[in-house]
């Protein structure tokens, strides 16, 4: 099948804000060559991050290994199945969102993706090369240290 991967990439957490809601932290994050930026709420109590860490983080089309579809009728997430492998076995963080808007982004070249993970929200901008696959209706999003 195909490459489940749609963009992966190591940033550094730039910044972290808790100050909004109890549960929920909001990174800023720069890419390891300091083209790709984002910005994600994340629920901070399951998965707390500080200022100056390394995080990987990936987006693909589905969590199965082979890359095959598993979308079915409704286009959402699936139940796995007890002992299977996934995508998600290798990463401490994993949502599952909606694509919902692109942009232009702040320089020439770049491109911003908005992303709704059940509410909370992932904007992330970089080059065009590197996001374009990202123009698809649903996304998981992988993240570990």
């Amino acid at each position: 099948m195909s490459d489940p991967l749609l963009f992966e990439d190591t940033f550094t957490v730039t910044g972290v804000n808790s100050q909004k809601y109890d549960r929920v932290s909001r990174l800023s994050c720069t890419s390891s060559d300091s083209l790709t930026t984002f910005t994600l709420d994340i629920n901070s109590e399951l998965y707390p991050c500080s200022a100056g860490e390394s995080l990987s983080m990936a987006l693909a089309s589905t969590l199965s290994l082979d890359g095959k579809d598993e979308s079915g009728a409704k286009g959402g997430w699936r139940e796995v199945g007890m002992g299977e492998q996934t995508l998600a076995n290798d990463y401490d963080y994993v949502c599952h969102g909606k694509v919902y808007r692109f942009e232009e982004g702040s320089t020439a070249g770049n491109m911003a993706v908005f992303v709704s993970f059940g509410g909370l929200l992932l904007y992330l901008e970089g080059p065009y090369k590197k996001l374009a696959p990202l123009k698809i209706d649903n996304v998981y999003l992988l993240l570990k240290k």
